[in-house]
């Protein structure tokens, strides 16, 4: 899809606290991008804005298509299992797709095991594979390797790439070398 996502002429405030003033950028299409910038410059409320969660003072937000998100939280529900996660936003007509990333982000061994029993490690590995298993255009990515060691960063990292060939891919992190891992072009927020 050649899609258009990045923001023109944004402002947002909460409050008296102005996050952007007049901030304009395009992602490219079909490609990863990273957004890089200190702590508390905007990278997250640029994601939540390109998902529509949340509206700019002024401005316009530009995204066609459909997006699916890692957030920084997991936002799985505890009570389901890996699967039952996947299944959850996908339903049962997908369990081959479901199995298969699970396997592929080495979860494979604990397909029916209730999520809140799994590490932090392991309840990312799920988010992602969800945000995966999803049908959309446009993934979006807020710290989506927090919590994993490097190799299991190379192994989710090489799923995203796999699954999302072609797409539109904005990764929101700290460390330069996660976007070495998806081959994104930088992007830096003051």
């Amino acid at each position: 899809m050649n899609s258009q996502t990045g923001l023109m002429s944004v402002s947002k405030r909460f409050g008296e606290q102005a996050v952007f003033r007049g901030l304009s950028m395009s992602f490219p299409s079909g490609r990863a991008s990273c957004v890089m910038g200190p702590s508390g410059c905007g990278k997250t409320t640029l994601l939540r804005l390109l998902m529509g969660l949340e509206k700019p003072d002024a401005g316009k937000v530009l995204r066609e298509g459909t997006v699916s998100a890692v957030f920084q939280e997991d936002r799985l529900l505890d009570s389901l299992s890996a699967q039952g996660n996947l299944r959850f936003v996908v339903g049962r007509d997908r369990e081959a797709d479901i199995k298969g990333v699970l396997d592929e982000l080495g979860l494979g061994d604990a397909l029916d095991k209730q999520v809140r029993a799994f590490s932090g490690g392991m309840k990312r590995r799920v988010a992602i594979a969800r945000a995966l298993v999803m049908a959309h255009d446009i993934l979006l990515l807020d710290e989506p390797f927090k919590g994993l060691d490097e190799e299991m960063k190379a192994r989710a990292a090489q799923a995203i790439l796999r699954h999302e060939a072609g797409k539109t891919v904005i990764l929101v992190t700290h460390e330069p070398q996660e976007a070495v891992l998806l081959n994104a072009e930088v992007f830096r927020l003051p």
